[in-house]
């Protein structure tokens, strides 16, 4: 058998598109965020390169010419980002005298969305790339390699490498094949059901309505509007957007089909925004009457009404799923708050190798306590259903 060669590329512009793609979809759970034009279209715009603290090092396996592993890769001067906190860790070396940072990350950038990471043919593959970024660390003397929100085989492959693993919680909707929104309502407690469309009421007593559009029914005037709200909610917590308009306008040419956009509108003026990624439909095509999952992903307001960001966020997007067929709605990463929306519970897995034996014991032995706590917050949350649990109530 040919022996796999490993290649580093300094841009995902590097690989053919068209090989990156069908790799992916071999994948058991592939997403929107892992299309080589999403990964391509971060680079060109700069909003993940070298000149943000993302330098791209994408790490592909091959048996002659056929590619038969990869994964995006970027080295790392901070920890921004990537949505599982380092910051202690980073604290911890630099009050030891070492240096964190560089470090290697496997991940989307700013996409905190679980899925696959390492496109393989196989599991010989997939396990053949895990040892190959962990060699390549060490060569190049980095602190640490971290693979953010992978998919369950991904976790395995390195779990046998022997990386530490590391649980997060976040919360997603299900559709439960209801009819209609009522319906969905319906299927949940007297106090959540009232709170819902108490929250709804608001926001239409105030004059607002929503209209939507999905891929190239989306016009340059919606994204740039949709920007504008987007950058600004960024700024009203004093940071810059991560994403920038090249960004969005080059997920308009290249995969309009993977985006669904919400306008609200008062008196005949819009006012704010939000933008759901939507998976690939049955039998990968993304332009399908049902995607898999819809992503709540970004959104913005140029004026405050009360109840707006829920409606926005929330309430139209699971809307739509129902009257779409959609069947998971993923509301990102933190916000207890969602339960109350009927977004339940789900434990996402991050792999880390850290270079240095002292800490990566030391972080190991955290693990383990923080894992146990995450476990006994999943029970918690689990005693918290905002759904029905009789059917008199």
């Amino acid at each position: 058998m040919t022996t796999p060669i490993v290649r580093i590329h300094r841009s995902p512009s590097e690989i053919d598109d068209a090989d990156w793609d069908a790799l992916l979809a071999l994948q058991p759970a592939p997403s929107p965020f892992m299309r080589h034009a999403y990964l391509a279209a971060l680079d060109a715009s700069a909003s993940a390169s070298p000149a943000s603290g993302w330098t791209p090092q994408f790490v592909t396996l091959w048996r002659g010419k056929q590619l038969m592993a990869a994964c995006p890769l970027y080295i790392k001067d901070h920890s921004y980002g990537e949505y599982v906190f380092d910051w202690a860790w980073a604290n911890a070396y630099e009050q030891h005298g070492l240096a964190y940072y560089p470090k290697a990350v496997c991940a989307v950038p700013f996409t905190p969305v679980p899925g696959t990471r390492l496109l393989a043919r196989d599991a010989e593959s997939r396990a053949l790339l895990v040892q190959a970024l962990v060699a390549w660390c060490k060569e190049e003397e980095l602190s640490s390699l971290h693979l953010l929100f992978g998919a369950d085989e991904d976790i395995a492959a390195c779990s046998e490498a022997g990386l530490m693993l590391r649980h997060t919680v976040q919360f997603h909707w299900d559709n439960a094949d209801w009819p209609s929104f009522d319906a969905f309502l319906a299927s949940l407690a007297h106090d959540k059901r009232k709170k819902i469309r108490q929250e709804r009421r608001k926001v239409h007593d105030a004059g607002v309505s929503f209209r939507w559009s999905r891929g190239t029914d989306i016009r340059a005037a919606d994204w740039d509007f949709f920007y504008r709200c987007y950058a600004r909610t960024y700024r009203e917590h004093g940071n810059p957007p991560y994403l920038n308009r090249d960004f969005f306008h080059r997920m308009a040419a290249a995969m309009p089909e993977a985006w669904l956009l919400f306008i609200a509108e008062r008196e005949g003026k819009p006012i704010a925004s939000s933008l759901i990624a939507l998976s690939a439909g049955p039998g990968g095509a993304d332009d399908s009457p049902a995607p898999r999952v819809a992503y709540g992903r970004y959104w913005g307001a140029l004026e405050r009404v009360d109840c707006l960001h829920f409606e926005a966020c929330y309430y139209q997007p699971l809307q739509w799923c129902i009257e779409h067929g959609v069947r998971r709605f993923e509301g990102g990463a933190q916000g207890e708050h969602k339960m109350a929306r009927a977004l339940m519970p789900v434990r996402t897995t991050s792999a880390h190798w850290l270079a240095h034996p002292a800490f990566a014991d030391a972080v190991e032995r955290f693990l383990e306590r923080e894992g146990a706590g995450i476990e006994n917050y999943m029970d918690h949350l689990g005693e918290r259903s905002p759904f029905r649990h009789t059917a008199a109530e």
